[in-house]
């Protein structure tokens, strides 16, 4: 495999970058999605702030401001819209919407059959109310759409019809006041009745400068955390250098030149045990490593010393035996004892003499 081809400090760093990119990845996904809900929150909370400011404003002209305007609806030419809780929110909305901080939020009372079209429902908004419809239970929905080309987060409610009183404009065209019929005409807003949900009241919210905040705090963080780990990684492949892989290197030279030149008097010296003291010296598992093996190439050379002391030995041994040897092939020929037993002879006649 490759990575057995690989050298330690390289498969270390491997390592570490794999856990880093693998907490990275898992820190991003769990910053991201902390990011965009407090993002979200943040949008909410915008929105929830308006909406109810604007269901106070419904309240106080259904409470207030109609019952003083009703009276004149018979006798007017032209319907008094102020009367209406629906207008009096939208135009107050729009109102807010001069001020450049709320330019781009919206108000809705998105009604299915509404007696002014303006409030007259989308198609994702009378999705919306249908929806509502169909649950009696769901109070509230919300979510993300595209609004005029841009990214908006709306909230929605059931919008129904809570007060008697309302029926009178909205039942049918005969019950209407005339100056509702001489304004809007008798062909829409009719039909409604009691608690039935007629739409639903939305408020659209612009999200996509809260998403680009979240977005640009997420690439800082992340940015910082690359910078951090690359740090760690760089300062870790320094200790790991210093503190484990240079002794190592030290250990392994000492045992390859240990095993190539066991023979070689000269050589051996460079494979002194002193060279560990350093690595000896330590007291973790490499410091304990490097007393072995100190003791051991201490042990290598003593045994090549005493080894090449029996090998002068044997030499002289076998030298010795060996001249013995010819010396026995020598005086073992007939020649060899003719020439001692004359000699013997002429030692004896010199005597005599």
């Amino acid at each position: 495999m490759i990575m057995n081809n690989l050298k330690l400090g390289t498969k270390f760093t491997l390592f570490l970058s794999l856990v880093f990119i693998s907490g990275i990845f898992i820190s991003g996904v769990a910053l991201s999605e902390a990011l965009q809900r407090k993002a979200q929150e943040q949008i909410v909370s915008k929105g929830m702030v308006l909406l109810e400011t604007m269901n106070s404003v419904r309240n106080y002209t259904n409470t207030q401001v109609n019952p003083l305007l009703t009276p004149l609806l018979d006798r007017e030419e032209e319907f008094i819209a102020e009367s209406i809780p629906s207008y009096s929110v939208r135009e107050i909305f729009e109102k807010l919407r001069q001020n450049p901080d709320y330019n781009n939020f919206f108000h809705k009372d998105a009604t299915l059959n509404p007696t002014n079209l303006r409030d007259k429902a989308d198609e994702f908004e009378t999705q919306l109310a249908k929806r509502f419809r169909q649950d009696s239970n769901l109070k509230e929905l919300s979510g993300f759409r595209e609004l005029f080309g841009e990214k908006v987060f709306y909230i929605a409610r059931p919008l129904a019809i809570k007060e008697e009183s309302c029926l009178r404009c909205h039942s049918t065209p005969d019950a209407a006041p005339k100056s509702q019929i001489n304004t809007y005409g008798s062909e829409h807003g009719f039909g409604w009745k009691l608690n039935e949900i007629i739409g639903a009241q939305t408020i659209y919210v612009p999200a996509e400068s809260v998403l680009e905040s979240a977005r640009r705090s997420f690439s800082l963080v992340i940015g910082i955390f690359l910078g951090v780990f690359a740090a760690i990684i760089l300062l870790i492949n320094f200790l790991l250098k210093q503190s484990v892989i240079q002794p190592i290197r030290i250990m392994a030279r000492m045992a390859e030149k240990i095993s190539e030149n066991t023979a070689d008097s000269d050589k051996a010296q460079e494979c002194n045990p002193q060279n560990l003291t350093k690595v000896a010296r330590r007291g973790d598992e490499l410091g304990q490593m490097g007393r072995v093996f100190q003791r051991m190439a201490q042990e290598v050379r003593d045994r090549e010393q005493r080894l090449k002391q029996q090998v002068r030995e044997l030499r002289i041994e076998i030298d010795h035996a060996k001249k013995q040897k010819q010396v026995a092939e020598i005086t073992d020929t007939d020649f060899f004892q003719q020439l001692e037993k004359r000699a013997k002879k002429l030692r004896t006649r010199n005597s005599e003499d």
